[in-house]
């Protein structure tokens, strides 16, 4: 691994004619400017986010290997997917909290594709425990869910995105003024990451800036809400 020097020109245009030859005999063709262009460069910046994660939180991990860590696998699992091709045609980062077992920890997500280049940051479908407790924490602490969620420089940068129930939890009253985002299955904030910046050496210090947006980092990064004594049950 080296100095990251940005994901160049010869990196999309293997994402983009992997994308039109999403087949095994192309892609081992090809697999030296696989090495190249997409792995090498991801490896790098993995590497330089550990550095900077430090700023952002001491709980949140860059791991820069090829397998097992950071850099999430080219290959598809297709065994419940009509879409039978085998590669993303992607490249995605995930930096999880230091106790998170997979991509539905907290933690935040670098995706490089074509024109399509963002950072997410928060819970995608977390478990039924850290998703109550959300809940419960946004329901006790509605003023400061507020601040956060509405906070002018956090909402600067980042969209709140997922899926949501089409009606209200359980035990949750149906008029609450946050009731949309008490429905919320996922809790993530998304940003666009211009595909020049992704080209940039310097791709690290935007994304560290754009994640580390206070107040909304401790809602979307730094972990769940502690779960709270009192039972969502028979609110309100």
């Amino acid at each position: 691994m080296g100095d990251f020097q940005g994901f160049g020109v010869e990196t999309f245009r293997f994402l983009e004619e992997l994308e039109q030859n999403n087949e095994r005999p192309w892609f081992n063709e090809n697999k030296q400017r696989y090495e190249e262009s997409v792995l090498e460069p991801a490896l790098d910046f993995i590497a330089a986010m550990n550095a900077r994660l430090p700023a952002i939180s001491d709980h949140f991990v860059a791991i820069p290997k090829r397998t097992g860590g950071s850099l999430m696998r080219v290959y598809r699992d297709t065994r419940f997917s009509k879409d039978k091709t085998p590669y993303k045609t992607n490249i995605g980062m995930q930096f999880r909290h230091e106790r998170g077992k997979d991509v539905h920890a907290p933690g935040f997500y670098v995706h490089i594709q074509g024109e399509t280049c963002f950072l997410a940051a928060g819970m995608w479908h977390p478990e039924r425990n850290a998703l109550e407790a959300i809940r419960t924490a946004i329901f006790e602490h509605s003023a400061k869910w507020k601040r956060a969620r509405d906070n002018r420089r956090f909402r600067g940068v980042f969209d709140l995105g997922g899926s949501s129930l089409k009606r209200p939890p359980r035990g949750y009253p149906p008029d609450h003024p946050y009731l949309e985002d008490l429905k919320r299955k996922d809790h993530i904030a998304v940003c666009n990451v211009e595909r020049s910046e992704a080209g940039s050496p310097g791709l690290g210090a935007p994304v560290g800036g754009h994640v580390s947006a206070p107040p909304g980092e401790q809602w979307y990064h730094s972990g769940p809400p502690r779960r709270r004594h009192r039972a969502a049950r028979g609110r309100g």
